[in-house]
Parts: C-alpha cells; structure tokens; sequence
C-alpha cells in the first residue's frame, strides 16, 4: 500500500480538532461537514479526509 504524507499548516489543524471535539465529531466527520455544508470549499480539508480514510482503511487490514 503507497503511503501518502500531507505537509499541513498546524495552526489548522489544531483549529479543526479543536471544532471536531466542540461538535463531538471525529476530525474526518468534523471535515466533512465543513465540506457538504456552507462552509468554503478546501483543498486542504479534502486532502485531510482522504488522509484519515487511508489512515482508517490501513488500521482495518492490519487488524484482521
């Protein structure tokens, strides 16, 4: 499986994590919201999802 590392602005991050707990949502789902509802379009945001969801998908095959 090809690893995908992201470079992403810490500051972000922090700021998504910390409305991901405000929410009690996981940081994907906290993502995710912004990205259906009104909030701007993010190429970082997408990015961000499709990192978790690999992140995810591994941890599911290596604990079979």
């Amino acid at each position: 499986m090809a690893r995908v590392i992201l470079e992403i602005d810490t500051h972000l991050y922090r700021l998504l994590k910390s409305s991901a707990e405000t929410n009690h949502l996981s940081l994907e789902e906290e993502c995710c919201r912004r990205l259906e509802g009104a909030e701007r379009r993010s190429r970082y945001l997408q990015a961000l999802v499709a990192e978790l969801r690999a992140e995810d998908e591994q941890r599911r095959a290596n604990s079979r």
